[in-house]
C-alpha cells in the first residue's frame, strides 16, 4: 500500500447480492467506476438503489460477492479480515451522518481515537489531535465532550477524527443529513477545502446541493450505475 496515493481506486464488475430468506436480493449488479487521486465525487440516487452499498465496499466494511476492487493497486480480495482492518486505520477516514463519536471521550481523545490504534505514542497524538482540532476551529473544545457541542461541531470533530491517520481516501455518507442548512454549508466548504488540499472525497447524498460541491457524480438506480460524469446537476 506504499504506493497507494499515487494509484486511482478502482471497481470492476462488482456485485453485491445478499440472500433474504429463500430470495437473493441483488444490492449491486456489475459496477464499475475509477476514482482518480484528488477527485471529489458525489455518490447518489433512491433508497434501495445500492449507494450505501458501494460505499461500504470502498470502505473494506463489505466484501463483494464477485468483482475486484483495487485500493492503491492492491486487490481487496485477496486481504484477510484484519488485513482489511489494516488498510481501514491506515488509509481511510470515515464521517457518518449521525457523527458517531464516543460520548465519554473528550473531543481530544476522540480524535486521537486512530491514533491510539495505530500506536503512536501518547504525546505525539495529543499533538496531532490539538492541531486537527485547530484546523476545523474546535482548539478551544479540545476538553469538552460531544453533549457540549452542537451538531456542526460534532461533525467538525469526525472530519478532524477522518484526518488523523492522514488517510488516502475519505468517505462520507450524508454527512450534512443531521445538520441544519448553513452548517451544513460550513461543512461542505471545509470537505471542499480538503479537496482541493490533494485529498479524494467520495461522499453520498441525496441532497442536489449538496452533490453540485462535487466535481464528479453517479447516480445509482436498482444496484447499478444510471449515469456519471462531471458538472452540476
Amino acid at each position: 500500500m506504499s504506493t497507494a496515493t499515487l494509484q486511482a481506486t478502482r471497481i470492476e464488475n462488482i456485485t453485491r447480492t445478499y440472500q433474504m430468506g429463500d430470495q437473493a436480493v441483488h444490492a449491486l449488479d456489475g459496477v464499475s467506476a475509477t476514482f482518480e487521486p484528488g477527485s471529489f465525487w458525489a455518490i447518489m440516487g433512491a433508497s434501495g438503489s445500492g449507494k450505501s452499498t458501494l460505499l461500504n465496499i470502498l470502505g473494506c466494511l463489505d466484501r463483494p460477492t464477485s468483482g475486484r476492487y483495487l485500493l492503491g493497486g492492491n486487490d481487496t480480495r485477496t486481504q484477510s479480515d484484519d488485513a482489511l482492518s489494516d488498510i481501514r486505520l491506515k488509509y481511510l477516514g470515515f464521517i457518518f451522518q449521525s457523527f458517531n463519536l464516543i460520548a465519554q471521550l473528550t473531543v481530544e481523545e476522540n480524535i486521537q481515537l486512530p491514533l491510539y490504534y495505530l500506536g503512536w505514542h501518547p504525546d505525539r497524538a495529543r499533538q496531532r489531535a490539538g492541531e486537527l482540532a485547530r484546523r476545523v476551529g474546535l482548539g478551544e473544545r479540545l476538553h469538552h465532550r460531544p453533549s457540549e457541542l452542537s451538531g456542526g461541531q460534532q461533525q467538525r470533530v469526525a472530519i478532524a477524527r477522518a484526518l488523523a491517520n492522514d488517510p488516502v481516501m475519505l468517505l462520507a455518507d450524508e454527512p450534512t443529513g443531521n445538520l441544519d442548512s448553513a452548517t451544513g454549508k460550513e461543512i461542505m466548504d471545509m470537505l471542499g477545502d480538503l479537496n482541493a488540499q490533494g485529498k479524494t472525497i467520495i461522499m453520498v447524498t441525496h441532497e442536489p446541493e449538496i452533490a453540485n460541491i462535487a466535481k464528479h457524480r453517479i447516480v445509482m438506480r436498482d444496484g447499478r450505475i444510471a449515469s456519471a460524469g462531471e458538472g452540476r446537476l
